[in-house]
């Protein structure tokens, strides 16, 4: 019982999934992500059938608080809208650097917490790379 208090990032397995695609199609966090398509549940089932192994999901009282992914050593990761600012995001990047130490972010100019975020991790901006709104 007293482990239930302690976040946990445990393995994205199937149970998860539908968790990932619904907080990544949420209107509240869409800012912040690079690509904005909307993912339906086949294309999820799908994508994590082959990438799953590469995505942890922060968990505390048995619920879901945010995930985070690792692919080709970019960061992919969302809190839920109700958790942020309570250091989540914070601790699934910690725990994701013992997975994988040379992970790096590609973080939108314009989603400044996320910029503010990894700067206060100790990451360093060594490019910026431009692209155009569409």
């Amino acid at each position: 019982m007293e482990n239930d208090y302690i976040m946990k990032l445990v393995n994205c397995s199937q149970e998860y999934w539908e968790f990932v695609r619904r907080l990544r199609n949420d209107e509240r966090v869409a800012d912040g992500f690079i690509e904005t398509e909307k993912i339906t549940k086949s294309m999820q089932i799908n994508y994590m059938r082959n990438q799953a192994q590469n995505y942890r999901v922060a968990i505390l009282n048995g619920s879901a608080l945010g995930y985070v992914g690792v692919i080709d050593d970019d960061f992919r990761i969302c809190t839920h809208p109700d958790f942020q600012g309570k250091g989540v995001a914070k601790f699934m990047i910690n725990e994701s650097l013992k997975i994988w130490p040379n992970a790096f972010a590609r973080v939108k100019i314009s989603n400044v917490k996320s910029l503010k975020l990894f700067k206060t991790l100790g990451f360093k901006e060594k490019y910026i790379i431009l692209t155009r709104d569409i």
